[in-house]
């Protein structure tokens, strides 16, 4: 690619011209091979898509038949919500409360659109086809890159290989499972959780995060003994409103405190 010139910059003399080398606007973009690009999605698409051979697994022992479980991958491919609805649907769940748990949990995916609308400005015919892919992971190496070309690279080549393998995976998980007969017996249903909490714990960065976290999985295995099975994960979403509460309120005395403390220096100097 050929380098840009910047135009002559007046020294403060009519007629003077800067004798630096040229260079790029200061406020240009940043800028991130495409190979970069191409090899970190990659990276996040094959890494996540394998965990569909879990999904898969998991969502036969749960009941479900192959077509099913298939249709679940590719029409809502959103996995960690499909893992909550498999996993609620064997554990004896409701079908219409495990689906409502699963909604729940998917409804962050509308927030992400938000955000990725603004970075990948997709012209309007696309918009429909691109929003099926909108996850955690895809949203994650979008939002990392540095302007609007690597985004959409990024956002692209992480949305096809992810969504191609999950339902490779998938498929290849479910049949297998029918060929393993009882999933329980190979200790196989412990793969739902195992891969949600994979999935989850990079997630949790701040303490507000992780102790929010541990408030709702408190309050889902309390209530698990006395409640259907599916209402307790709908409950512990609970856990997130009462931490920001209470969070807020110590944030609020703090405040307070400090600006009293501060006060009551003043007045001290002042007398």
């Amino acid at each position: 690619m050929a380098e840009q010139t910047a135009p002559p910059e007046s020294t403060g003399a009519i007629g003077a011209i800067s004798a630096g080398p040229p260079g790029p606007a200061p406020d240009a973009p940043p800028h991130k091979p495409d190979a970069a690009v191409v090899r970190d999605a990659l990276g996040v698409g094959i890494a996540v898509g394998l965990s569909g051979f879990a999904f898969g697994v998991t969502a036969a022992g749960s009941g479900l038949s192959l077509l099913q479980i298939c249709a679940l991958s590719l029409f809502v491919f959103t996995g960690a919500s499909q893992f909550a609805l498999v996993g609620a649907l064997a554990a004896g769940g409701n079908p219409y409360t495990a689906a409502a748990g699963a909604f729940f949990l998917g409804v962050r995916n509308a927030f992400y659109g938000l955000r990725l609308s603004q970075l990948l400005a997709l012209p309007r015919a696309l918009r429909p086809f691109a929003a099926h892919w909108v996850i955690d992971e895809t949203t994650a190496v979008t939002v990392a890159q540095p302007n609007r070309r690597s985004a959409r690279i990024g956002f692209t080549v992480t949305g096809l290989t992810l969504y191609v393998l999950w339902n490779l995976t998938t498929l290849v998980g479910a049949m297998g499972a029918e060929a393993l007969g009882d999933t329980e017996a190979w200790g196989l249903d412990a793969a739902s959780p195992a891969v949600f909490l994979a999935l989850l714990a990079p997630m949790l960065r701040s303490t507000t995060e992780r102790v929010t976290a541990g408030v709702a999985v408190l309050l889902a295995l309390t209530l698990l003994p006395v409640l259907p099975a599916g209402v307790p994960v709908l409950l512990s979403a609970l856990a997130a409103p009462v931490v920001l509460f209470l969070m807020g309120r110590r944030r609020r005395g703090a405040a307070t405190a400090s600006q009293k403390e501060t006060t009551e220096k003043k007045g001290g100097r002042d007398s």
